[in-house]
């Protein structure tokens, strides 16, 4: 709330150096503050008395906008990336989207290694679990098991993430 917006009775006011300029009525305060040629901004509604300070609203909007698109700046979204076998996958393939997966997991990205069985292949599904295993066992020195094997509809799901 800025200026005629602020309906409190009395507040505690600093001023635009942040200096404490104790507890005044708001009629004083915004006086003060058009003297000055600036805004009086509501900082802390919940206070006893709130907290008002005297400054250029349109300059503390903009530092306030600075300040969040710097941390947006720093920070590290991780993606999570799908990799897909099949029951009946070669070695060499097997090595292949081993490959891939290593790139996503340097990157910082998860993985999520995905089964999927089709038609007759949901009959043999006991022995695909090892198909799962020796896939990480390529990854090991990287990489971590999230979330161990699971069977999801026709799907036999693995999360990886990079070790730390």
């Amino acid at each position: 709330m800025i200026n005629e917006q602020i309906r409190d009775k009395e507040i505690r006011l600093i001023g635009e150096e942040g200096e404490q300029l104790g507890i005044m009525p708001v009629k004083d305060a915004m006086k003060l503050a058009k003297e000055a040629n600036l805004d009086l901004v509501k900082i802390a509604p919940t206070a006893k008395p709130p907290v008002c300070k005297i400054i250029d609203y349109g300059k503390y909007k903009y530092e306030l906008a600075r300040k969040e698109k710097e941390a947006k700046k720093k920070q590290k979204v991780t993606e999570v990336k799908e990799i897909r076998l099949s029951p009946n996958i070669d070695d060499n393939d097997l090595n292949t989207k081993a490959g891939q997966a290593r790139k996503f997991l340097t990157k910082g990205d998860k993985v999520k290694v995905a089964l999927r069985f089709r038609g007759r292949e949901m009959a043999h599904m006991s022995s695909s679990k090892q198909i799962l295993d020796s896939f990480f066992s390529k990854l090991e020195d990287i990489a971590i098991v999230e979330k161990p094997a699971k069977l999801e509809g026709r799907n036999m799901i693995m999360f990886l993430a990079e070790k730390r």
